[in-house]
């Protein structure tokens, strides 16, 4: 049972997903700094004052009633710490629930998959927890998530995996589209500064709309198709060209090998 306010920790907080997750919580008001504590592995961060930092995990672990585990999947073996009795969050790809509970002596176990863009308050989180998770832990962890963008609770850790693919690629995915805009914008002689802003523009007023729940995104498709016009050409030239396959084929790429690694770990 957690206390009314806990007390987090995060290992790996000197990482840019942990710090990032540090940010969110302390400017939502989850946590206050006094109740957060953070670790480094090689120099501790120059960072706001009055945070608690320290190069020992089990001394974190020891001021912490959850302690949300940042560090990268290949690292997380290493981290030899007996969570018992304690909330433990994962934001790590492909380390199933049933390893975390074994291999941190803890039945309160939960993986979360945020994305980059928890820097800006505006991640995607799913995250599933393991059956001893209370009531009170669900609360602290949409606290948590909910300071980092939307979140939702799946029931299935097949879907944290594929999800892991879908969301946690996150901006990388928009990214690629907007980098592949770009060049096109650029070979066709417009210059580099201007074909950023328009493609950055693009992405970003895309996000906005979709966000407004007004429309699903096929409806939106289906809305430009009907016009026949300049759009609807496009459209149908990168569907003709294998736009869909291409992004399944790339999901499903992604999401193997979040179940691969949480088999090789």
């Amino acid at each position: 049972m957690l206390a009314k306010t806990p007390r987090i920790g995060i290992v790996g907080g000197a990482g840019w997903l942990g710090n990032a997750i540090a940010e969110a919580v302390l400017g939502a008001g989850v946590v206050s700094k006094g109740l957060l504590s953070l670790s480094f592995r090689s120099k501790e961060p120059k960072t706001q004052s009055d945070i608690f930092w320290t190069s020992d995990n089990r001394e974190l672990a020891e001021r912490s009633d959850v302690v949300v585990l940042a560090v990268r999947p290949q690292d997380w073996r290493a981290i030899d710490l007996d969570l018992k009795g304690k909330l433990v969050v994962s934001v790590m790809a492909g380390i199933t629930l049933q390893s975390l509970s074994t291999h941190h002596s803890s039945s309160r176990v939960v993986r979360a998959m945020p994305n980059a863009a928890v820097s800006v308050a505006m991640s995607y989180t799913p995250w599933i927890s393991s059956e001893a998770v209370t009531d009170d832990d669900k609360s602290i962890i949409r606290q948590i998530f909910a300071a980092c963008g939307p979140e939702d609770e799946v029931h299935k850790e097949e879907q944290i995996d594929y999800l892991t693919a879908l969301t946690g690629s996150g901006p990388a995915l928009a990214a690629l589209l907007a980098s592949a805009m770009m060049r096109d914008a650029v070979s066709n002689g417009l210059e580099p500064h201007i074909a950023r802003r328009a493609a950055s523009a693009l992405i970003v007023g895309s996000g906005r709309l979709l966000e407004s729940g007004e429309n699903c995104p096929s409806a939106i498709v289906d809305t430009f198709r009907e016009y026949r016009g300049t759009t609807a050409a496009a459209i149908s030239t990168m569907l003709d060209a294998g736009f869909d396959n291409a992004v399944s084929l790339g999901l499903k790429a992604a999401f193997k090998e979040a179940q691969r690694m949480g088999e090789r770990l």
